[in-house]
């Protein structure tokens, strides 16, 4: 897709990732870029950096997404790329197995990394069904491809977000919408920042494992995929390598986790 002159709204885009995707496509070249996020304020000022809209949007609020996805048609016509990112993280907590973290943080983690991506198809699909193009970049993670220590309801769930956006690409693919699903390992935002004491340290140096990419690389990353319309960005590239081993050898694979694991400073939970 070429981004230049495209009506483009972002979630999750008052910081870190999402508002350097609204920086990129602005830059690209976007005729209008809409900017969404729970903190309205954040929204405002990020939409005044790129000329754009804002709303104070609630992911997990599918009437809510309808309505901005309304008013961005009636104000400036068809929306040609839904940049779906919000995401949280929360880690599992003590005594950090895997069924550690309550049932509220799983329910949020599904409404948000999956359900609102589901909302924004469901949104979107009409309009672009009838015109025969339209385009969904989701935000998802490495995690969803390979796995999140000591983040069981984030590894789930963005795994999940990753066989929405397949079935998203297999279903309408021969309709014209197009479907990238962005999946980088730890990145410079206030996620990584929230993980950067104790136990929680721990988790983080696992994600950081092969670096911590700045928002702006990964946008940049994100735009490229999106214009060379390719279905999964991995703006860290050795995630691919990771990808094809685990496939190659599942056994071995999960052996290497445990000893991430066990690296990192999560050892036996059996006790």
């Amino acid at each position: 897709m070429d981004i230049a002159g495209k009506v483009v709204i972002v979630t999750g885009a008052a910081a870190g990732i999402g508002r350097a995707l609204a920086l990129a496509a602005h830059a690209a070249g976007a005729g209008k870029v809409v900017v969404t996020d729970l903190d309205g304020d954040g929204a405002r000022t990020v939409a005044e950096m790129v000329g754009g809209d804002h709303y104070a949007l609630n992911v997990r609020d599918e009437a809510a997404i309808a309505d901005v996805v309304r008013q961005v048609e009636n104000d400036h016509g068809a929306v040609d790329l839904f940049c779906s990112n919000a995401g949280i993280i929360a880690l599992d907590g003590e005594p950090w197995w895997a069924t550690s973290a309550p049932n509220g943080t799983w329910q949020a983690m599904w409404e948000i990394h999956v359900m609102a991506h589901v909302y924004a198809a469901r949104a979107c699909l009409p309009g672009m069904l009838e015109r025969g193009s339209g385009y969904f970049l989701n935000t998802a993670s490495a995690a969803g491809l390979l796995n999140q220590i000591a983040d069981a309801a984030y590894s789930t769930t963005k795994h999940a977000a990753i066989g929405f956006a397949e079935a998203l690409a297999i279903t309408h693919g021969d309709d014209g919408i197009k479907v990238s699903v962005l999946c980088p390992q730890a990145v410079a935002t206030g996620m990584v920042d929230d993980m950067s004491d104790g136990a929680r340290a721990g988790a983080g140096s696992a994600a950081s494992v092969d670096g911590v990419l700045s928002a702006e690389a990964v946008a940049a990353a994100a735009m490229e995929g999106v214009a060379a319309e390719r279905f999964l960005i991995l703006p860290h590239p050795n995630v691919e390598q990771y990808r094809q081993a685990k496939a190659a050898d599942y056994e071995r694979w999960l052996g290497g986790m445990r000893k991430l694991r066990r690296k990192v400073g999560f050892g036996s939970t059996g006790h």
